[in-house]
C-alpha cells in the first residue's frame, strides 16, 4: 500500500499523538478495546485509506457490499430507503466445536460523507452500536470504527474482548484492501 511519508500529512488529527499519526500513515491498525456490560465488549479501530473520503463514504454506504469487507458477514441487505436505512445483517462465526450465526437488525443513520451511526433495531445481540467516521488524514482518510455489543448468551467480557481485538484488525485490513481496490 502507497502512504505518505508522516511529514507530508497535511491535515494531522489532534485527537492521536504524533507516534499514532507516523503509524497509522504506515499502514498500521490501531485497536481499543474497553470493557462494556458484564457480558460485552467494546472495541474502537483506526486505519490510513489511502484514497479520497468522498469515494470510501461511496462505498461503505453501499450495505450489500459489507460481506465483502468482513468474512464472518454473509448477508447485508437494506430492508428500508429513507432519512434512516433499515439494514438487515447475518454473520456466522465457528469456534473450536460451535459454530453461530447472528442476525440483527440497524436502524442507519448518515451525515453525508463523515459519520454512520448503526443502531439495533432487534436481533441476537442484548445491544449494538456501531459508529463509523470519516475524515481527511493527509492525502487520504482516517476511519475510525467503534461496536460496543452484547450478545444474548453469556460470554464472559474478556473473551468477547479478546475476539474483538484479535477480529477487527483483521476486518480492517480487509476493509482497507477491498475499498483501495475500487
Amino acid at each position: 500500500m502507497m502512504t505518505p511519508s508522516f511529514k507530508d500529512l497535511n491535515n494531522p488529527i489532534p485527537d492521536l499523538t504524533w507516534s499514532q499519526q507516523k503509524a497509522l500513515s504506515q499502514g498500521e491498525i490501531l485497536v481499543e478495546t474497553r470493557s462494556h456490560s458484564s457480558w460485552g465488549g467494546a472495541v474502537t479501530a483506526q486505519m490510513y485509506l489511502p484514497i479520497a473520503r468522498s469515494s470510501a463514504w461511496q462505498q461503505l454506504t453501499d450495505y450489500p457490499r459489507w460481506v465483502q469487507y468482513f468474512p464472518d458477514l454473509t448477508k447485508s441487505e437494506v430492508l428500508h430507503q429513507g432519512q434512516v436505512k433499515r439494514v438487515y445483517q447475518v454473520a456466522q462465526k465457528s469456534f473450536v466445536f460451535l459454530t453461530a450465526q447472528v442476525e440483527i437488525y440497524l436502524n442507519v443513520f448518515e451525515v453525508e460523507g463523515k459519520h454512520i451511526q448503526f443502531r439495533l433495531e432487534k436481533g441476537t445481540f442484548t445491544d449494538f452500536t456501531a459508529d463509523l467516521k470519516l475524515q481527511d488524514f493527509g492525502n487520504g482518510t482516517l476511519l475510525t470504527y467503534s461496536v460496543q455489543a452484547t450478545p444474548n448468551i453469556p460470554i464472559p467480557t474478556v473473551f468477547v474482548q479478546q475476539g474483538m481485538q484479535m477480529e477487527l484488525p483483521r476486518n480492517m485490513r480487509q476493509m482497507r484492501q477491498v475499498l483501495c481496490a475500487g
